[in-house]
């Protein structure tokens, strides 16, 4: 008899969203319009559990009695058809994990085992055919697979013992046939070449025959991915074609070459190739002086400058760290797993270097998303599908992790289809004195901490470095990593703690290669012992310890003196730590397994990174009747033009897939927490005016500080796709213009570059497009006189025979005051619009030295307020421009007669478009006249408030230009999910009396608690403390039994001690399983801790307050709306997911519509706030007797309103579809808060393009009530 129990959740009617959701998919996309309906199940099959602990795991962790239905076992499903989906054995189920979790807060003692699986109910009239299709578009075979209804007789899973590792024998003597075929049947991503120079290596050095796990570690270690091979391929000659354009071309290579002669002078070792065309221009800079901020260091983790940082008036220096990170070939095959560690692996890189990583910018490329499924090319996942799965997992680990995301931006073109681009790209700050940089010494000891080790992305790097056709995408399934956010979290604290940072001496992260590579890099000499890694499960051998790509994993060198201190500080943090390897004298690199030697190989060798490769180039030069700039980009505009339409030319740039709204795919990631983001993705009055940058404070724990950093991209791939060299050249020059958009100093920037390429081959044709973007780029660099300090390449972007179109993106990153920033929304009807143009040469290149005066310039104006907001253009002209910036405040724009049409469409990288007042032009002109640049600037046209945007005889209303330009992508990235758009009709609620405290404290103490999952404490705390209160954090520990008894004794001893318990936001648990909040909800069920609860309540007069995830927590443990701890019901109030079935982030307005309780002292009684809400799981719903009660009794304190203060149904404004538009509530008396929208993300000069007053005052209410 199987020992296992099963139970099967599945939402009621009323709120299975993703059911409608994979409906509405099924008849649209699939195209099967039999279908009548879709359910959706939670499958758990679980073990080792008590009768006891079973029970109250029903409805506390596998359901939430008021949004859920349970069946135990079985369930009806009505002869439809029916099929389960699970993970591949090995891939990380974050839900099952988090169930596990859960339940052993219930009773810590006991071992449970769950898995989850997914069942889908199909009902209607369809084939095997039809159901097969089904199946198809809710399976990624990568890594789930469809699994049977019987349930097993046991979970416990009987790993088979693995086999010692094989030893190649005679491989040494093998003859070049011999030695071929057997490097055909390893799938290896080194070439035969270097497969010759191993053989040559042990041959001669070693003596003896290789094991497979050498074999591997060096196609690891040697791979493109960790070391850039064909990047470092020497380029012996360089012949270019003819054509007008040849000239410029090869005076940029010949000035490179000159300076490649100078640099390396009397050496032999440096040789033309892309990574020295890549680097040379820094060198030279950096030669001339012009890069004095750079941090000289041996560890390479991410991008470094030296910042001088005011903080309370006194001057600091802090490192800014910038990184960018692409997963290319990982999302393209699992779009959710890959997508994730792409910002999982970006996050690492400055995290390894000991800065804090506080904003991400996330810039993707894809083929059309429209098309139908119908339309996809075998082999390859549909771009829809693709295209949302990559933005579900980006987002959703940046959401957990707790990392604002600034800027998002996909961009189109139909040669994506052959791998789609995948680039985060993040900002790190952390005080200089806090991080030392120190030599690995012999005696070191190196410690793993953060996740542990399986199957999940062994031979990663090795993949992403392969070519791939039809066939290799089916059998990548164990390449792709998966995410583990919270986990992530975790290191995040851990690493800003100074007394931590200080220890480390040296440090890297698990990215590509695991151990060999992490650890390997760390010291020249260094003995492993790879039985000492922790394992997710076991049966993993030694290869696959060595060479697992499994995240969240970081190697540290500490002095022995500091190991037991450093392991004490992990366990507090709730992170796993290990000693796994010391650092040795002798220059070897040494893995042992099961006390046997597995690899053992010089650090000479290991550096040689193959064997040296060679090829020519020969450089395509762009045809001239082709010019990108003699014509209009988007062929349907210049179509309208021919015809004489302007204002289908108008219609059809907001149309375009890459100008239109992409405001559905944006709100996915929170843009908020960290309460530093001074632009919100989308701004204005309407939310409707696109950032083209994002802009952060520095995030500093205590002081003022006006410090912000800036960071924005640059890239057209069809301007690319003309020419690689122009186009590598505009993306600088764009970039660039963005930061100067936003009130940066162009003088001051620091570049990164993100390459991506077709796959190299013998051709020397195949070599031309990176060749001549890096010369683009070389020369914008050299002719600017900022350099790109870093970059990242990706050379394996071709399909069959499909090839990405060249992609050299550039991301620009300025550092600021909060004082010079502009945002970009139109501010004032009658204010002028003036255009200032960038000059090109004659072969249609930036002209620099124009270009330079021209951002000097604007900066210096914006400093004097003559502008005050202004835009970058693009390929696209004024016309997209100005739409963009009208759209926030719904401001219009008359354009001058005077003005040509191909001002309006035609391209104009570099150039920008500004509001300035009317009484500031004369102001502008001399500015640019003093410059000597006067025919750079001019009028163009004027804000007018009609809300419509005019040209000569064309009109065209603010409405129906926000309609074309939203409705592009809305079947891909809907908005809207429900149409009502009614308002709610409730009254003011006005309190006779409020609940005064009787135990008066001059200064109150509030309890935070950490869970797995939690990111707001750092912000929640600032605004306590800032409040005038003292902040106990503690975070709560559950490695382990004696874990969960020990912080459940240290939380109840600080509530006991606190006046406030403040439940912070975040996603506990990963907001898994189906439910947020449990993990709070359940470690707060604990008897200790909720008698310590209610004591703080009801005999100290003490306050509560949670926001999002602690609202949701709040109401799971019923102390809303019933203010105490006490069961849900299946007709209590709740929050559920939102009605657009995603996440949500956004600002909201919400009215203050009952004074009842002490935290709402400050606020205005009917006045109206607007703060950031960033949820999945944020609906209030409740029957209606209970909204009725809690209307009558006051405690409903805010409600979700429009622009006119109204309280609505409209999905607009009322972001989750709460019922009645409840945004907060309270428990009876008042003493207990719970909201959704987040009024701790604020302070000075943040979301400065939002209107409205941000400060509710909650916290120095609830500090004042002591008083």
């Amino acid at each position: 008899m199987s020992n296992v129990r099963r139970v099967y959740a599945e939402k009621k009617p009323d709120f299975a969203v993703a059911a409608k959701d994979l409906k509405s998919e099924i008849k649209s996309y699939l195209g099967i319009g039999t279908v009548t309906n879709v359910r959706v199940l939670i499958r758990y099959d679980i073990e080792n559990i008590s009768d006891e602990t079973y029970e109250k795991a029903k409805v506390t962790v596998f359901s939430e009695p008021p949004v859920d239905d349970l069946y135990e076992e079985t369930f009806d499903a009505k002869g439809a058809a029916v099929f389960s989906v699970e993970y591949l054995p090995g891939q990380f189920d974050q839900r099952a994990d988090s169930a596990v979790q859960c339940v052993r807060l219930l009773n810590e003692e006991e071992e449970p085992i769950i898995r989850s699986a997914t069942t889908y109910v199909i009902e209607g009239d369809i084939d095997a055919e039809q159901l097969e299709a089904i199946k198809k578009h809710c399976i990624n075979p990568v890594d789930s697979r469809e699994t049977g209804m019987e349930k097993p007789d046991t979970l416990v899973q009987d790993f088979p013992e693995p086999e010692d590792v094989k030893i190649f024998d005679g491989f040494t003597a093998m003859a070049e046939q011999e030695l071929k075929e057997l490097y055909d049947s390893l799938n290896l991503a080194m070439t035969f070449k270097d497969f010759l120079h191993i053989q040559n290596y042990f041959k001669n050095e070693e003596q003896r025959d290789p094991s497979v796990t050498e074999v591997r570690v060096l196609d690891t270690y040697w791979s493109d991915h960790c070391r850039h091979t064909t990047f470092s391929t020497e380029l012996t000659d360089v012949s270019f074609g003819d054509g007008y354009y040849r000239q410029p071309m090869e005076d940029t290579y010949k000035d490179y070459l000159e300076t490649h002669r100078k640099m390396y002078a009397g050496r032999d070792d440096k040789f033309v190739c892309l990574m020295d065309l890549a680097l040379m221009a820094m060198k030279r800079l950096k030669k001339e002086g012009k890069l004095d901020d750079q941090e000289e260091s041996d560890e390479i983790n991410a991008c470094s400058i030296v910042v001088p940082v005011e903080i309370d008036g006194e001057t600091q220096e802090w490192l800014v760290n910038f990184k960018n990170e692409t997963h290319n070939h990982p999302t393209e095959i699992e779009p959710f797993g890959g997508a994730a560690t792409c910002l999982g692996g970006a996050i690492r890189d400055p995290l390894s270097g000991r800065t804090y990583v506080y904003q991400a910018m996330r810039v993707t490329g894809a083929a059309d998303p429209t098309v139908s499924v119908k339309d996809t090319i075998p082999g390859k996942l549909p771009q829809k599908k693709l295209v949302r799965g990559a933005a579900q997992g980006y987002s959703s680990y940046g959401n957990q992790i707790g990392l604002a995301t600034g800027y998002v931006k996909e961009i189109y073109h139909p040669g994506y289809v052959a791998k789609r681009m995948e680039i985060g790209a993040v900002m790190g700050a952390a005080p200089r004195s806090a991080v030392q940089r120190l030599n690995s010494d012999p005696g070191d000891v190196i410690i793993l901490l953060g996740g542990r080790t399986g199957r999940d992305g062994i031979g990663g790097a090795t993949g992403s470095s392969k070519a791939h056709n039809t066939q290799s995408t089916a059998v990548c399934g164990a390449e792709v990593q998966k995410g583990n956010a919270p986990t992530e979290r975790k290191l995040q604290r851990m690493f800003r703690r100074p007394e931590v940072s200080h220890m480390i001496k040296k440090c890297n992260d698990f990215g590509a290669g695991g151990v060999s590579v992490a650890i390997g890099e760390l010291a020249a000499g260094l003995r492993v012992n790879l039985d000492l890694v922790p394992k997710k499960y076991a049966g993993l051998d030694g290869t696959e310890l060595a060479i697992s790509e499994s995240q969240e994993r970081m190697a540290v060198v500490v002095a022995p003196e500091d190991v037991e201190q450093f392991l004490k500080y992990a366990a507090e943090e709730n992170l796993e730590a290990v000693e796994v390897a010391a650092v040795t004298e002798e220059p070897r690199l040494v893995l042992t397994w099961r006390g046997q030697e597995i690899v053992n190989i010089s650090r000479a060798f290991l550096d040689t990174n193959g064997a040296h490769q060679e090829t020519t180039v020969a450089v395509d030069i762009p045809e001239e009747s082709e010019n990108f700039f003699h014509k209009y980009e988007l062929p349907a505009v210049a179509q309208a033009l021919e015809n004489g339409d302007v204002k289908a030319a108008w219609t059809e740039t907001l149309k375009d897939l890459n100008v239109c709204s992409q405001k559905g795919l944006v709100e996915r990631f929170d843009g908020s927490i960290g309460a530093g983001s001074v632009y919100m993705p989308y701004g204005g009055r309407y939310q409707l005016t696109e950032t083209q940058s994002m802009v952060a404070k520095l995030p500093v724990l205590e002081g003022k500080c006006d410090t912000v950093t800036m960071m924005s991209y640059g890239f057209d791939p069809y301007l690319s796709s003309w020419s690689p060299y122009h186009g590598a050249a505009y993306a600088v020059v764009e970039s660039l213009s963005r930061i100067v958009a936003a009130g940066g100093d162009y003088s001051k920037v620091r570049f990164t570059f993100q390459e991506y390429f077709r796959r190299m081959s013998e051709d020397p044709a195949r070599w031309s497009q990176p060749f001549a973007a890096l010369l683009g780029a070389y020369q914008a660099q050299i002719a600017l006189g900022l350099p790109s300090i870093g970059g990242k390449d990706s050379m394996s972007g071709t399909f069959n025979e499909i090839d990405v179109p060249p992609t050299l993106v550039s991301f620009a990153v300025d550092v600021a005051v909060k004082q010079d920033v502009v945002t970009p929304e139109l501010k004032t009807a009658g204010n002028k619009l003036m255009l200032f143009q960038m000059a090109r040469d004659a072969y249609d290149l930036p002209d620099y030295e124009q270009a330079m005066k021209l951002y000097d310039t604007v900066h210096a104006l914006i400093g004097k307020q003559a502008i005050v907001s202004a835009y970058a253009l693009d390929g696209k002209g004024i016309a997209a421009a100005v739409s963009k910036m009208g759209f926030g405040n719904k401001l219009g724009v008359t354009i001058d007669s005077g003005v040509s049409k191909e001002t309006l469409f035609a391209p104009a990288f570099g150039s920008l478009v500004a509001e300035v007042p009317a009484a500031s032009v004369d102001v502008v002109k001399e500015a640019f006249a003093a410059a000597g640049i006067a025919d750079a600037c001019a009028v163009v046209g004027r804000v007018n408030d009609t809300k419509s945007f005019v040209y000569d005889e064309m009109t065209l209303a603010m409405d129906d230009a926000i309609n074309i330009w939203s409705g592009t992508l809305e079947k891909v990235f809907p908005t809207v999910a429900v149409d009502g758009k009614d308002d709610v009709k409730t009254g003011i609620y006005e309190a006779k009396e409020i609940y005064v405290c009787k135990n008066k404290v001059a200064k109150p103490t509030v309890f935070i608690p950490v869970f797995p999952g939690t990111n707001c404490e750092y912000d929640s705390a600032k605004a306590f403390e800032r409040a005038g209160a003292n902040v106990v954090t503690k975070v709560f520990r559950n490695l382990d039994a004696a874990g969960i008894r020990d912080s459940v004794d240290e939380f109840s001893k600080a509530i006991a001690q606190a006046q406030i318990i403040m439940f912070p936001g975040g996603f506990s648990a990963g907001d898994e399983p189906e439910g947020s909040a449990k993990f709070f909800a359940n470690a707060f069920r604990s008897e200790k801790i909720s008698e310590e609860v209610m004591k703080l309540l009801n005999e100290r007069d003490g306050l509560a307050l949670g926001i999002c995830n602690g609202f949701q927590a709040l109401i799971k443990l019923g102390l809303v709306p019933y203010g105490k701890i006490t069961e849900q019901t299946a007709d209590s109030p709740t929050l559920t997911y939102n009605t657009i079935g995603r996440h949500i982030s956004k600002m909201v307005y919400t009215k203050v519509v009952s004074n009842k309780s002490p935290w709402m002292a400050g606020a205005t009684l009917g006045g109206v706030y607007t703060n950031p809400a960033s949820h999945g799981e944020g609906r209030f719903v409740a029957p209606k007797e209970w909204l009725d009660r809690l209307f009558e009794n006051g405690q409903v304190v805010t409600q979700y309103v429009n622009e006119s203060g109204k309280p609505t149904m409209d999905e607009e404004w009322n972001v989750n579809g709460s019922y009645m538009a409840i945004e907060g509530i309270t428990s009876p008396d008042g003493r207990v808060l719970g909201k959704m929208a987040h009024s701790e993300r604020r302070g000075d000069a943040v979301a400065m393009n939002i209107y409205g007053e941000q400060d509710l005052k909650i916290f120095e209410s609830g500090v004042a009530y002591f008083k």
